[in-house]
């Protein structure tokens, strides 16, 4: 670290740039080089002020951004600590399972069934997937794993009659949505999602190994198939401090003529969407 600090000549104090964002700049390029890892302890705000000639303003509006950003996190009475890096999903357009869309970075997924099991609908989760109250639906319980660390907790339900035989498949090293596709000849071809973000019940806390209340991403999405019929619903707790979603998106320009079918669901309330589409 004493090595890391002997590049404090890399503020410039006779730079317009404001100090605080000079020295953001250089934790990024540390950052980015590999030169301060994961959980490594930065120097106290004192030594920071002495190393970089900068006031103890400067340094913590500077600390504070990146804790904001989560690149760095505190922890009382220790100390500024590395953040480990976010995990980036796909939300819009790649409608992609959890499993491909890790595997597609690089990751090796890994999953444990906490409940595979057969259910009656409740109103609610019928309307949702257009059945009647009562219906069975297969419902599954999965935690998920990037390097041996939890990171989303997904609850699934499909109608039972659409692939009774799902419910005794071994889902914890394969994609669901290629099991459906493959198997049964379900190809899910769109799909609704919803996030929010929400506090962490001790049940959450205690699957995803993070403290009761802390913030986590609830994702709600009903999957379709390509004649409309909807044929999954699921609800993923993802952890906050190690979730990014990537959201695609697309302009549409007066006048422009597109086919709309590949941009918008075929769902219930989509001629609303294509209209606002058609005004933009």
């Amino acid at each position: 670290m004493q090595d890391l600090l002997a590049q404090a000549a890399a503020i410039d104090h006779n730079s317009p740039v404001p100090y605080y964002y000079q020295l953001e700049e250089w934790f990024r390029e540390q950052l980015a080089s590999g030169a301060l890892q994961p959980g490594q302890q930065i120097p106290s705000e004192a030594e920071l002020c002495q190393a970089f000639r900068v006031s103890r303003t400067v340094v913590r509006q500077a600390l504070d951004d990146l804790v904001n950003e989560g690149l760095l996190y505190r922890r009382k009475g220790k100390g500024t600590f590395v953040a480990k890096p976010k995990i980036r999903e796909s939300l819009v357009q790649k409608l992609t399972g959890f499993y491909q869309d890790m595997v597609d970075r690089g990751f090796t997924p890994v999953t444990r069934v906490l409940e595979q099991t057969v259910v009656p609908a409740s109103k609610l989760l019928a309307e949702r997937l257009s059945i009647p109250a009562g219906e069975q639906v297969i419902k599954i319980d999965r935690l998920r794993f990037i390097n041996n660390e939890p990171l989303v907790f997904v609850t699934t339900y499909i109608p039972h009659a659409m692939c009774p035989g799902l419910l005794h498949e071994d889902l914890t090293n394969q994609s669901l949505y290629a099991v459906l596709e493959e198997k049964y000849g379900l190809e899910i071809a769109r799909g609704r999602r919803t996030l929010e973000a929400v506090a962490a019940s001790e049940q959450d806390a205690a699957l995803l190994e993070i403290s009761p209340g802390a913030p986590i991403v609830l994702l709600k999405s009903v999957s379709y198939l390509r004649d409309g019929r909807p044929v999954e619903y699921y609800e993923a707790k993802h952890r906050g401090d190690r979730s990014q979603f990537e959201v695609e998106l697309i302009r549409i320009r007066p006048g422009e003529r597109i086919e709309k079918e590949d941009l918008l669901p075929h769902l219930p309330g989509s001629n609303e969407l294509k209209r606002v589409s058609e005004k933009l």
